[in-house]
């Protein structure tokens, strides 16, 4: 293909860009064999068959990658441990007209997995459920004793967890008292000590399933998937009474997939294709109404779910009304819908605000950090007066920032909440754990890349000690390795809706499916200004007189901000992702800018 352009394995020559890192090419010479065979076998361009091949999707695996179904790919839900028993329970207390509580997080998956089992239970004609999204501040993370008494109060002889109650012994003691029966859908790394309840959780150490990568709403996708099967086969469903449209669900499903970083690959790639597909017809008011007030204009795609979307839904939980996602999530009036939709949309506006005045201090804090240390394995820092909602957003920033595990807190007196965020390969989750199981931390867990936890003021050096101790050697290895890998260079010119339709065939791209990068050699620098607070444009001009417009985001006073605003006319290497961007009705090809490397003058 013309448009290609052949690079050696230290891409255009880069060893150290703007942002210090050394750029290579994700195909070797096997990848390159297996690009030119996917070509030739399955008819396809040069381009997608080496994004193909940079995914490892073989010869035989093509046509069912570029076109994923759930009949190819969907488990038999029982092959997760436990799921008959809940499903028999949960069964039982449909056919029964059972009260039942549902408990979720407060974050997207939360949200979505909530309303999935809402909308069935409505769909089945069964009482509408209790639902109760716990207050971030107030409550915190997972089920607590307060609330259980509150759903049982209200007549709730069921409770079922969704994406939190894994380790919740006390709460579940407290349910029991009260008469409940208990079943968590779940995902989060598990304990070996599990508490007295039906857990289904393909994490759990005991589960053979091989569904480890399944966020909690798709825990419970195949949870009502296998609780149709059963009343099916128990004669519930008939002319009077259709068995509910689980594909029609695959929005929420896709929508949670996303925003809580699961693996695109598989099952949750099938999630997020059909998903998208579903989100398009804007069946759900609740999700027509998010997408009005995120002002997106054409098809929604992976990287909507993740930017626009899932922002909104958490804005609730971080700052405002916790139970709003969901609420929202399952409303058939569009009135109502739209208007909860503007409040979040307005919520996120705010939690943007917050975020940005703290991650200012936060940054500061983390550069005073390497002055007293050379060598840092992972960044805590903390601030009595941060929002608690937005921590996980600061861990994350650092993380980008720093390239380094960041946790953040807030503290509250003596006793502070934080989130982090970690690098691919280095698990916070399990380090989080082994801090409790210590008494550096009163409670926490997660995942690789993202964890929670509590703990009191005293204990939050030794908590940064053991940090530094334990992910020194996962954190070494994870930035020897971390270069940016580039999938070919494309001439400016080249940059079209045509081509990026081709990539497209590849995705959807997140977690595990990596968005496809691109470097355009040799563009030199015509303009650059911020846009938003901490944005850059850039317009950039290739030799033939092509020219290309980018945005890089969140990068002001970062290197790659100043390189761009203050290098007009400087020619550079530039790598970047391609997505699509509407506006009014006109669609265009949008180069997010992820870095740079100067060029030599010719």
């Amino acid at each position: 293909m013309s448009d290609i352009i052949a690079a050696p394995r230290a891409f255009l020559g880069v060893e150290r860009s703007i942002l210090g890192r050394p750029w290579r090419a994700r195909l070797d010479a096997a990848g390159e064999a297996a690009a030119l065979a996917l070509s030739q076998t399955h008819g396809l361009d040069d381009l997608l068959a080496r994004v193909l091949a940079g995914r490892g999707v073989s010869v035989t695996e093509a046509a069912r990658y570029l076109d994923p179904t759930l009949r190819d790919l969907m488990p038999d839900p029982s092959t997760l441990t436990a799921m008959d028993e809940a499903v028999e329970r949960l069964g039982h207390a449909i056919e029964t007209g059972e009260q039942i509580a549902v408990f979720g997080d407060y974050d997207v998956d939360g949200a979505c997995s909530s309303a999935l089992i809402v909308d069935y239970w409505r769909a089945a004609g069964a009482p509408q459920p209790l639902v109760h999204i716990p207050d971030r501040i107030f409550e915190g993370y997972g089920p607590n004793a307060d609330a259980i008494r509150m759903l049982a109060d209200k007549g709730a002889t069921l409770l079922v967890t969704v994406d939190c109650g894994t380790a919740s012994h006390e709460p579940f003691a407290v349910a029991r008292e009260r008469g409940l029966d208990v079943i968590v859908l779940d995902h989060h790394q598990a304990p070996e000590d599990l508490p007295r309840a039906i857990i289904v959780n393909p994490n759990r150490q005991d589960d053979l399933s091989g569904q480890g990568g399944l966020c909690a709403a798709g825990v419970v996708f195949l949870a009502l998937a296998g609780l149709t099967r059963r009343l099916r086969a128990k004669g519930f469903w008939g002319e009077a009474r259709r068995a509910p449209d689980l594909l029609a669900s695959l929005d929420l499903v896709g929508l949670a997939t996303v925003a809580d970083v699961a693996p695109l690959k598989g099952l949750n790639r099938a999630f997020v294709a059909k998903g998208l597909a579903v989100m398009h017809n804007r069946a759900r008011p609740g999700l027509a109404a998010l997408m009005d007030a995120a002002r997106l204009d054409g098809p929604p795609r992976a990287y909507h779910l993740g930017f626009a979307l899932g922002p909104r839904i958490n804005a609730g939980g971080r700052i405002g009304d916790a139970g709003l996602g969901a609420r929202l999530l399952t409303l058939s009036d569009p009135l109502e819908a739209t208007r909860i939709a503007r409040e979040l949309d307005r919520l996120n506006g705010e939690r943007q605000v917050i975020e940005s005045q703290a991650l200012e201090e936060a940054i500061a804090k983390a550069e005073l950090a390497f002055t007293r240390s050379n060598r840092l394995s992972c960044l805590v820092v903390e601030a009595d007066d941060w929002h608690p909602g937005v921590v996980g957003l600061i861990a994350s920033r650092l993380k980008d920032r720093f390239n380094l595990p960041a946790f953040a807190f807030a503290f509250n007196g003596e006793t502070g909440t934080g989130s982090g965020r970690s690098l691919s390969g280095v698990d916070i989750g399990r380090a989080v754990r082994r801090a409790v199981d210590l008494g550096l931390a009163v409670k926490g867990g997660g995942h690789a890349m993202a964890a929670g936890v509590t703990l009191s003021r005293d204990k939050l050096s030794d908590f940064r000690a053991f940090l530094g101790d334990v992910l020194a050697e996962a954190v070494d290895a994870a930035r020897d390795a971390d270069a940016l890998v580039i999938d070919a260079a494309l001439s400016a010119r080249a940059v079209n809706l045509e081509l990026l339709r081709r990539v497209e065939k590849a995705g959807p791209f997140g977690q595990g499916n990596p968005e496809p990068v691109f470097a355009l050699p040799e563009q030199r620098l015509t303009d650059a200004m911020v846009v938003g607070e901490r944005h850059v444009r850039a317009r950039l001009r290739s030799g033939d007189g092509a020219s290309i417009e980018t945005i890089a985001f969140r990068c002001v006073g970062a290197p790659l901000g100043d390189a761009l605003l203050n290098g007009r006319g400087e020619l550079f290497h530039v790598a970047a992702r391609l997505s699509p961007n509407s506006f009014r009705g006109v669609e265009r090809v949008e180069a997010r800018l992820v870095d740079l490397a100067r060029a030599e003058k010719r």
